[in-house]
């Protein structure tokens, strides 16, 4: 039918009004569209290095100036001589020399000094084509002069302001001293009490490990890596490397896709999200794959799931262990493997620098891998400003004022204090009075300067610790009699002081017991005994594994005599891993676990022990009866037979119990807390909604005190089985004696999702229970239900 013109013109004159009166409406509709796609789901795909364009460009046009040579040579990281870290380099000076100064080398390590930092980094500007500057990294575990509590120790403080502001002091002596990148935090979940590197982490738990792990990384990062008193941080050991079988480093994971995704990665997706700088892949292999060259945690998982955009480097000689893994036929092989996994950096494994141009050309790795590598290692420097000034770092006046400073010192000795748990006080023998009349402080840990400062010490000065003896001689009044006796050398010398952990191969003293009969006669005299004994600072570490996690050498000989004379027993626990000490718990009045408490040890002990500070610490990891119930930890499966005493045969042990000595999440206090009213605005939720949580806490003693309230929920029926309980938030709190505190939670799906039958992450319907309380073993209870 056709239309007269005029009506026709009238139309397109409304369709036109109409159309034009739309346009700002789809305009605003467009632009909020875009907005979301390329801001917020781009912000979700890729939570962290949001990047800068600028910085984008930078590293563009840098890669389009080099040739392969130079790319492969910003991927290969040397080690300087002056303090290894790991195996002797098989590589000689003046080969090193010669490839600085053509410019390929991306990174060194174990250079701790500006003059020898400012030296190196000279070579490349002076003689390099390109003049792209070294980052320059070391091992800052828990300080780098003034020393902290080692991380599983400070862990113990569930502070997370407090393990930021350590971090934080960390970075700054560290980027005083020339070194802008840090291998740590060590963020690896850690069951087994034989493992010697759970003394690096923050023990048993995923949820613990994130926010601890994240609040480590604030600390070293701060808001702006271009800053100068941050570094970068490294999340290690990507993946699994903490579940090493029977607790024997370096050695085989067995675990499947559902425990990789629920317990193991958690931690390093929080990492990642939290804008880490770098990851470190890991020793161990997961299910026949080593992880240095595991394309699924690496590409798939890291740099594709989680859209992050950091430098992976890799452990120390790892992408060469694929040989003898017996994944690899030789160092070419295993360079071919490893790039194409994902691993951007070689730490001195020389197979990158020998192999990936030929590799290159056989078309077994591509250009654009290559690069990709490359604009990790490029826009790490950038990001540090070291394009901008190779030498920002190497201010000789800064390393002269801004490390190991009497502020720093006070901050080591309140996070020192913080990290101690009380395990037991039977009799209130703690705290003790300032005027007693006479102590004994025994044991071949009670004078010793050394120890506290623990294993991965960074540049620790040999023997700079407070020991226990001068906490005690400086707290106590002028009239107080002490009588101090060592007892027992805990280890026979085979070094020299000052040599690293690798260098140190422990030799326990365990037949000399001629100073026992001394120390006895020192109990016999003294009111109360301060017995010192645990561990050797380097039991603990990187290849230090045990199967005894009992008192090594005489130190059970010198406890049982000292308790025969004298039953005012405190003992003061120095030590990096849970350890057997279930003689002394059902003998012993008083247990402080002090683990290695840094610089300030001996000063932070006696705040302790004489009530200047009322213990807070609480357990990161589960204690044992003994070793034959490692690996323990509290967030088991329930399994198809669970504890029942009416059951003859259950998922136990018939010579000891199935619980720990000291469960997760346990610390005692001078003061006493009692948790009531635990509430819930509901009882039901939708998958998306929250329920508010309230519990009342009140200091019912007669000192004020920190708790550590926590929460934790257990889904009963999930499409996998789940734990017995999970740890899903924690608040840390000053009560003061005789108040009442109302604690809120808010639980929320994030806190509810698990990795499915599915395969992704997400919450399923159906009835939870949940806890709150002191400890792991929590019984004030409360349920919901989660609805479609």
């Amino acid at each position: 039918m056709d239309i007269p013109n005029n009506r026709r013109k009238n139309r397109y004159q409304n369709m036109k009004k109409q159309t034009l009166s739309i346009i700002p409406i789809l305009l605003i509709a467009v632009f909020l569209y875009s907005f979301k796609k390329f801001i917020i789901d781009e912000k979700h795909a890729n939570p962290i290095n949001e990047l800068d364009a600028r910085i984008e460009r930078k590293v563009d046009s840098v890669l389009a100036l080099m040739d392969v040579n130079e790319k492969v040579g910003q991927l290969v990281q040397y080690s300087g001589k002056w303090n290894a870290t790991g195996p002797s380099s098989s590589k000689g000076d003046q080969y090193k020399l010669d490839k600085l100064k053509k410019g390929e080398v991306g990174s060194m390590l174990n250079i701790t000094s500006v003059a020898t930092i400012r030296e190196t980094q000279k070579i490349v500007m002076d003689h390099s084509r390109l003049k792209i500057p070294l980052v320059f990294a070391y091992d800052v575990i828990h300080g780098y002069k003034t020393i902290f509590p080692i991380p599983l120790g400070e862990s113990a403080s569930w502070d997370l302001d407090l393990i930021k502001k350590t971090a934080s002091i960390a970075a700054k002596e560290t980027a005083a001293s020339g070194i802008n990148w840090t291998f740590a935090p060590m963020i690896d979940v850690s069951r087994d009490a034989r493992w010697g590197r759970i003394m690096e982490g923050a023990g048993e738990d995923p949820y613990l490990n994130s926010v601890i792990g994240v609040a480590r990384i604030q600390g070293f990062q701060g808001d702006d890596l271009a800053q100068l008193n941050t570094i970068a941080a490294c999340a290690k050991h990507f993946a699994g490397y903490g579940f090493a079988e029977a607790g024997r480093d370096y050695n085989t994971v067995n675990i499947g896709e559902y425990e990789l995704h629920n317990t193991i990665l958690p931690p390093f997706k929080a990492a990642a999200k939290a804008g880490v700088a770098t990851f470190m892949n890991s020793f161990n292999e997961i299910d026949g794959i080593p992880s240095t060259g595991n394309k699924m945690l690496q590409r798939d998982v890291l740099k594709g799931d989680w859209g992050w955009n950091g430098l992976v480097v890799s452990d120390w000689g790892s992408i060469g262990e694929m040989e003898a893994h017996g994944y690899a036929i030789d160092k070419k092989h295993a360079s071919e493997i490893a790039l194409n996994a994902g691993s951007d950096m070689d730490m001195e494994s020389y197979a990158y620098e020998a192999h990936l141009e030929t590799l290159l050309t056989e078309n077994k790795i591509t250009m654009a891998q290559l690069d990709d590598a490359v604009k990790r290692v490029l826009r790490l420097k950038f990001e540090l400003g070291l394009f901008d000034d190779p030498y920002k770092y190497c201010d000789e006046e800064r390393e002269k004022n801004d490390v190991y400073t009497k502020e720093h010192l006070a901050i080591a000795r309140d996070g020192a204090k913080k990290s101690i748990v009380l395990l037991k006080n039977e009799t209130e023998l703690l705290p003790l009075s300032k005027n007693i009349k006479s102590i004994a402080v025994i044991g071949p840990l009670a004078d010793n300067k050394d120890a506290p400062l623990g294993n991965w010490r960074a540049k620790g000065t040999y023997n700079s610790a407070v020991s226990l003896l001068e906490g005690v001689k400086s707290t106590v009044g002028k009239n107080t009699k002490i009588y101090y006796e060592k007892g027992a050398d805990l280890t026979i010398p085979t070094v020299k002081p000052g040599d690293n952990q690798f260098s140190h191969p422990l030799k326990f003293n365990d037949r000399d017991t001629s100073g026992i009969s001394a120390a006895v006669e020192a109990a016999k005299k003294a009111e109360v005994v301060l017995l010192a004994i645990g561990e050797d600072a380097y039991q603990t570490g990187e290849g230090r594994s045990q199967t005894n996690i009992g008192f090594l050498g005489v130190q059970q000989q010198l406890l049982e005599a000292i308790y025969k004379v004298n039953k005012n027993i405190v003992i003061v626990l120095m030590n990096g891993r849970p350890m057997d000490i279930s003689w002394a718990s059902n003998h012993v009045p008083s247990i402080l676990e002090c683990w290695f408490l840094g610089s300030e040890s001996g000063n932070a002990m006696a705040d302790v022990l004489f009530g200047d500070y009322n213990p807070s610490g609480k357990l990161p990891v589960s204690f044992p009866h003994n070793v034959g119930q490692e690996p323990l930890y509290y967030n088991q499966k329930n399994t198809g037979r669970p504890y029942n005493l009416k059951h003859v045969t259950y998922s136990g042990y018939i010579d000891t119990p199935k619980t720990a000595l000291y469960p997760f999440g346990f610390g005692l206090s001078y003061t006493t807390f009692e948790y009531k009213n635990l509430k819930l605005d509901k009882n039901d939720m939708p998958k998306n909604g929250n329920i508010k949580v309230s519990v009342e806490v009140s200091n019912i003693g007669t000192r004020d005190g920190e708790e550590v309230i926590q929460l934790y929920i257990r889904d009963l029926v999930g499409s996998l089985t789940r734990p017995v309980k999970e740890l899903k938030g924690f608040k840390k709190t000053m009560i003061k004696a005789g108040e009442t505190k109302t604690i809120h939670f808010i639980i929320n799906a994030e806190m509810l999702q698990f990795y499915t039958v599915n395969k992704k992450w997400e919450v399923e319907p159906g009835d939870f229970n949940l806890w709150v309380g002191g400890d792991s073993n929590a019984t004030l209870k409360a349920s919901f239900m989660v609805t479609e």
